[in-house]
């Protein structure tokens, strides 16, 4: 699918049946970033785009004190451009969860998102990745996606690929690096997939739908 292809489905959004008006009518990209701006949605997203090796002493971050994967200059601009489209949407922000790696912290950090709670589960459990082959970290993911959100705000969990795609199978197949699925809860421990979107795409729709 080409950009432009890709940013008109994102704008019409292919929302399931169950979130369309009563009518039938599809919701537009505003009415989608209306939504969020009311709340109620749970952003599940891969961290920001790191190299796949860890940095030696000379590269690593002054704070990156384990030496653990970091951000390279794309995952550390794009961080920012998302966290900046999300403010310029309007788009309310109340939790945030994290994976306890450096690269997934220096995503929120870098994206201004708030003080994330750490979450073991959404890590690597210390595994460079593996599977974790009990299920028991998808079975978490997936019922920390079906959690309603505070009121009025969005939640956003940044993690690992392998979270995600062990969780969501079908729809976290290959998420790159940044990419989001947005889910909405739906208050009786199930939630919609409501759309798949790339970390700049956030940047084009805020282009395209400032904040009003």
């Amino acid at each position: 699918m080409s950009k432009r292809s890709r940013l008109q489905c994102l704008l019409a959004l292919c929302l399931p049946a169950a979130l369309l008006p009563a009518l039938g009518q599809p919701l537009s990209g505003g009415a989608f970033v209306s939504a969020l701006r009311s709340g109620g949605y749970v952003i599940l997203m891969r961290h920001a785009s790191s190299p796949r090796t860890s940095p030696d002493a000379a590269q690593a971050n002054a704070d990156n004190v384990e030496q653990q994967r970091q951000l390279d200059e794309v995952g550390r601009s794009s961080a920012r451009a998302f966290g900046q489209a999300l403010r310029q949407l309007k788009i309310p922000i109340g939790r945030v969860l994290s994976s306890p790696t450096y690269r997934a912290l220096e995503t929120v950090r870098l994206a201004n998102l708030g003080v994330p709670r750490t979450m073991p589960q959404l890590g690597d459990s210390g595994q460079s990745m593996q599977a974790d082959r009990s299920g028991e970290r998808a079975i978490w993911v997936r019922s920390t996606v079906a959690v309603p959100p505070p009121a009025g705000t969005n939640t956003i969990i940044v993690t690992h690929l392998p979270n995600i795609s062990e969780a969501f199978p079908q729809s976290g197949d290959g998420l790159a690096d940044g990419e989001a699925l947005i889910f909405h809860p739906d208050g009786h421990g199930a939630a919609s997939l409501v759309s798949r979107v790339r970390i700049d795409e956030w940047t084009q729709l805020a282009a395209v739908l400032p904040g009003k």
